[in-house]
């Protein structure tokens, strides 16, 4: 999950924007959950996929 489109119940912001200390906490607190693919984009995953499919495909070759 991203703070991208999360509304703060305290300021009535956007979490990705930090106005107040309570975004500021979820904001950090979201952060440290996330694991270590959550900054790639779906086409990198695909392109990532893809790639190992190919080298895989060639090492069987």
């Amino acid at each position: 999950m991203t703070c991208d489109h999360l509304v703060c119940a305290n300021c009535n912001g956007r979490v990705s924007d930090g106005r107040c200390p309570v975004c500021r906490a979820n904001r950090a607190r979201l952060q440290e959950q996330q694991g270590p693919f959550a900054a790639l984009s779906p086409a990198m995953l695909l392109a990532l996929l893809t790639a190992a499919l190919l080298a895989l495909a060639l090492l069987v070759r």
